[in-house]
């Protein structure tokens, strides 16, 4: 029942920006954190940015100062803005929300994944 759309994913210069976001169809209650990974080929999906029920906010070393996420809460949308793009950025990016649940573990709802490519 519940979805994440993802969209603005593309292929940007070095240095450019892309803002990525994830709409959720429906309503996810009991939200524990909502996120943005990324995986290219070879590599293990590594968590970007992450923001917590409350607000706070975790990044990568790799990308701080350089990607913000946030989220509208009227829009049900969660967003990546990714400045100062580099080769190394390229991937496909997931978005993900963990919910609580009655029991341990919690679960995990994925967008489908956009595609960013940087080009030197």
């Amino acid at each position: 029942q519940v979805q994440l759309v993802e969209s603005g994913g593309g292929l940007v210069q070095s240095g450019g920006s892309l803002r990525l976001s994830c709409a959720a169809s429906g309503s996810i209650f009991n939200v524990n954190a909502r996120g943005w990974y990324r995986q290219s080929p070879g590599k293990q999906r590594e968590l970007v940015a992450q923001i917590t029920s409350g607000g706070s906010t975790n990044y990568a070393d790799s990308v701080k100062g350089r990607f913000t996420i946030s989220r509208d809460n009227a829009k049900n949308t969660m967003y990546l803005q990714m400045n100062d793009l580099k080769p190394g950025d390229t991937a496909v990016y997931y978005c993900n929300v963990r919910v609580t649940t009655f029991l341990p573990p919690a679960l995990d709802y994925w967008g489908q994944g956009t595609q960013v490519t940087v080009s030197s």
